[in-house]
């Protein structure tokens, strides 16, 4: 997925390994990267994956090792990733509960746009219609 994150009215986006665990989507990082620092300054961030936006709120959850769901499935995952990095002492792990989702679909070549608010429990589909 493509995460992005901003502080101080500056965006920037990179590919992450993150999974999911009961609708939460999950991911680690490095303390020393510039990611980990616009968290911490502003935890609103945002995951895409195809035509899927996801908007939410992202809190740190201390060292990955401590956490034996998300070890489990990140292993499984991003083993690669998961031996490289998760057992590093600057590693922290992070938690996205989303706040709002939206997704372009089509049907029959027809653009809709899908969205459903979590803080709300609103959920539309609506034609696209360029205006």
């Amino acid at each position: 997925m493509v995460l992005s994150t901003s502080e101080n009215n500056r965006v920037s986006s990179r590919m992450m390994s993150v999974v999911q665990i009961s609708g939460i989507f999950y991911f680690q990082t490095d303390i020393k990267m510039k990611k980990y620092h616009q968290i911490i300054s502003n935890h609103n961030v945002a995951l895409c994956i195809d035509n899927i936006q996801i908007e939410g709120i992202c809190e740190e959850k201390g060292r990955p090792l401590k956490n034996t769901d998300f070890c489990n499935i990140f292993q499984e995952c991003f083993k690669g990733s998961f031996d490289a990095y998760t057992s590093l002492e600057n590693e922290r792990l992070f938690a996205v509960k989303p706040v709002y989702i939206e997704r372009w679909i089509y049907n029959d070549g027809i653009p809709y746009v899908e969205t459903f608010d979590m803080n709300t429990l609103q959920y539309s589909l609506d034609r696209y219609s360029g205006e």
